[in-house]
């Protein structure tokens, strides 16, 4: 069985920063994608960064280009999303995902994975 918890989230001031971590378990996390999802209330679902397997190759949301990262310890199963530089529009919960290729849109899909969260506000 996939499983996938998030940690890091929290209440942190405009400016500043957080790292979310992901462990996973019950897949091989080398032949995944892996990534990070966002909600705001209201709002879709986004994808804010993506790591493709095949390659080492990323994907991030325009928002949040040039200042989150994503990266992956292999051998702890862990995925992480640096967060630099918050803004309170980056407020959501947070969920780490696995799936095929990364896609801008509808990923991860029906035969992916994901978790259930942890929020991050940001406050001004």
């Amino acid at each position: 069985e996939v499983q996938l918890v998030e940690s890091g989230g929290g209440l942190v001031q405009a400016g500043g920063s957080l790292r979310l971590s992901c462990a996973a378990s019950g897949f091989t996390f080398d032949d995944y994608s892996i990534g990070w999802l966002r909600q705001a209330p209201g709002k879709g679902r986004e994808v804010v960064a993506c790591s493709n397997s095949y390659d080492g190759s990323t994907y991030y949301a325009d928002s949040v280009k040039g200042r989150f990262a994503i990266s992956k310890d292999n051998a702890k199963n862990t995925m992480y999303l640096q967060m630099p530089g918050l803004k309170p529009e980056d407020s959501a919960v947070y969920s780490c995902a696995e799936d095929g290729d990364c896609l801008p849109r509808g990923w991860p899909g029906l035969g992916g994975a994901w978790g259930q969260g942890t929020q991050v506000t940001v406050s001004s």
